[in-house]
């Protein structure tokens, strides 16, 4: 083995990570909302980058020529204010008439709200809370009691079982069976194990599977009824329209800033002293590869778009159940790009097309095999030709997952392991086939 030292020219090519490449691969990734953060943000950073905030205009109602919808605008602007959002505390406190509890009582009603959960469960400790406010246990018992008398039915209670209970006696008064049931078999009734409980209270499966039906139309969380969550709206960051001419792909950029180059501030410090000149070259060439780090966003994706509705004509025909099978590498390789430029530029962006708006990367199935060698389908369509058959299924006898997969590659063709249908249905939220086992 040679193992002697010198000095050797080699001529090597690579690519090395500078901080405009970086930049230029982040806003690739941006959402809407996060490219506008990282311009607002630069624009207090750099003085030679104005934003221009486009899509908000002024309006002077006193020389707007369409008198009529500045006076509907006038009469609905009401109707434009936020309702302010009530807290828990507040919206179950208001439910009592407060001039019937003393304040000791009120006090120990409003630390228990304050230990509710966001799906309305208590979880805290009684005992605990009777030591620190210094009062019984059995006081702090009486005021739970009187926060589940409170709407929506269930609230306050401190396990699924007291939930269903409550509400029970609230909605279902005379239904004793369901009381029993919920109260004395609990587990084994969750677990479908109605043979048993048939056995010992003496009643048909058929008055279980009543039971069980009403239980169903239960809310089991009914905290979530009292929150006020703001509405988000998705803004698409790509717009497809059906024209004469066929499919087109445009970017949506109405949601972020543009940006434009204050001119007057650089000629204005360009002549100052040469720490001065320097810093504004810097902040020009900052500009610049932002400008351009923009425009390569947008022309990355458009192209990648474009090529996702090329290969995908029945899915802005039929919707998703025309989708097919398409994987990141194909668009990649197609387009003469890293799988990762694809990954990144479809990242939390949304496309508004003919039959809905969708997240670009549900655009993204694995292949499934299919019993004819030249053609695939999709997961997508697993799914849907799982969901159809099980909505057809006797629910007597509800197909077991080896069926369906024996269905599927009777009537569809498609070819998917047991393991596979099972994975789907938990996915798509259907049960067992036990589970969907129906008493007639």
């Amino acid at each position: 083995m040679n193992f002697k030292t010198g000095l050797w020219q080699q001529q090597t090519l690579k690519m090395t990570m500078t901080q405009e490449l970086s930049q230029a691969i982040a806003l690739l990734q941006y959402s809407a909302q996060e490219l506008t953060d990282f311009l607002e943000n630069k624009a207090l950073e750099n003085p030679l980058m104005q934003i221009e905030q486009v899509n908000v205009r002024p309006m002077n109602p006193l020389i707007d020529r369409n008198r009529r919808k500045f006076q509907k605008a006038e009469k609905d602007w009401m109707d434009q204010i936020a309702a302010k959002p009530f807290s828990l505390e507040e919206q179950l406190i208001s439910q009592l008439n407060i001039k019937k509890f003393p304040e000791e009582q009120l006090k120990v009603i409003r630390r228990l709200i304050q230990n509710l959960d966001e799906n309305g469960y208590f979880t805290g400790d009684l005992k605990e809370i009777a030591g620190k406010l210094n009062i019984s246990e059995e006081l702090v018992e009486d005021c739970l009691v009187i926060i589940q008398t409170l709407e929506p039915a269930g609230i306050g209670a401190r396990d699924l079982q007291e939930c269903l209970l409550i509400q029970v006696e609230y909605e279902l008064p005379d239904n004793e069976l369901a009381k029993k049931i919920i109260s004395d078999h609990f587990v084994p009734f969750a677990e479908k194990r109605w043979k048993q409980i048939a056995k010992e209270l003496q009643v048909s499966l058929k008055e279980i599977q009543d039971v069980f039906d009403c239980i169903q139309l239960l809310n089991p969380k009914p905290g979530a009824m009292l929150g006020r969550e703001e509405a988000h709206y998705i803004i698409p960051d790509v717009i497809v329209e059906q024209t004469p001419e066929g499919l087109t792909v445009r970017m949506f950029d109405d949601p972020v800033p543009k940006i434009s180059f204050n001119d007057q501030y650089y000629k204005k410090f360009k002549d100052q002293d040469q720490q001065v000149s320097k810093y504004l070259q810097d902040k020009v060439q900052d500009y610049q590869w932002i400008l351009k780090s923009i425009e390569q966003r947008k022309e990355t994706l458009t192209r990648v778009v474009s090529k996702i509705v090329e290969k995908q004509p029945t899915f802005f025909q039929k919707g998703p159940q025309g989708l097919l099978p398409m994987t990141m590498k194909e668009i990649a390789v197609e387009l003469d790009v890293h799988e990762s430029t694809v990954s990144r530029a479809v990242r939390e962006k949304y496309v508004q097309t003919p039959v809905g708006t969708f997240t670009l990367k549900s655009f993204f199935t694995s292949t499934i095999q299919t019993t004819s060698e030249d053609e695939a389908t999709s997961s997508s369509q697993v799914k849907n030709a799982i969901s159809q058959l099980v909505a057809e299924e006797d629910k007597a006898k509800p197909l077991s997952d080896q069926e369906i997969v024996d269905r599927l590659k009777t009537s569809e063709g498609i070819v998917v392991s047991r393991r596979t249908i099972a994975k789907y249905r938990d996915q798509l939220g259907i049960p067992s086939s036990s589970k969907r086992k129906r008493f007639n």
